[in-house]
């Protein structure tokens, strides 16, 4: 399958990915994953954001990039700044919706030290978060990059297999999780107040189901 690089990705994300996994007694057959890393940079994506559930409510949480000529580079050239402290904001804004929830202090060490490593582009800083929530979860994948860019609807994707790269998208609903029957309520801390809120960042998931995330994220 084909997706877009992400920073800390819905839970459909992660839903798609764990389709492809086999799982038996003898082996494990992981999933083969392309990420998009020919596309320009687009904004208003999952690429620098993505949604948690807060003590006010469902909250996006976002982060800056270098704009200078962002719309003609590469994804993969795309740079962070940290000229602002969004990094301690992020952490603080994840501390405060999460600090509650059952395994926050087992999972926020090693996840904080991405953050704190700064790395210098979008891609590596996805990419790093991506492969932390794969280990935590427990999902085996064989992650690749594309080496050219596809247009989306072109008849050559079928290299790639399925194109999901813009059917994930903050601003239009998707059926993954449905499709995949996966629709189904896990614990979460704001629960009672704002009801269960589905395909949040996979933060959200992990926070609260620890290892028990891989049962919300594959039929077995």
């Amino acid at each position: 399958m084909l997706l877009g690089i992400a920073w800390f990705p819905p839970v459909s994300y992660f839903a798609l990915i764990a389709k492809g996994m086999v799982l038996s007694p003898e082996n494990t057959v992981p999933s083969v994953v392309y990420i998009e890393a020919c596309e320009n940079y687009q904004k208003q994506s999952w690429r620098n954001r993505c949604r948690i559930l807060a003590a006010d409510g469902p909250a996006y949480l976002n982060f800056p990039i270098v704009h200078e000529g962002s719309h003609e580079l590469p994804i993969t050239k795309i740079k962070v700044d940290y000229s602002t402290p969004w990094v301690l904001k992020t952490k603080r804004a994840i501390a405060s919706a999460y600090e509650s929830s059952a395994y926050f202090d087992y999972y926020k060490d090693e996840l904080f030290s991405i953050l704190d490593s700064r790395p210098e582009t979008l891609f590596e800083l996805d990419l790093l978060i991506i492969k932390y929530f794969l280990s935590k979860t427990g999902i085996a994948a064989d992650i690749r990059l594309t080496e050219s860019y596809i247009p989306v609807g072109n008849h050559d994707l079928t290299l790639y297999g399925e194109d999901y790269r813009e059917i994930l998208h903050p601003k239009r609903p998707n059926t993954v999780l449905k499709n995949l029957g996966l629709e189904k309520p896990y614990f979460q801390v704001f629960a009672r107040k704002y009801g269960f809120i589905s395909d949040l960042s996979i933060m959200d998931l992990l926070f609260n189901e620890g290892p028990d995330s891989i049962c919300f994220l594959k039929t077995f």
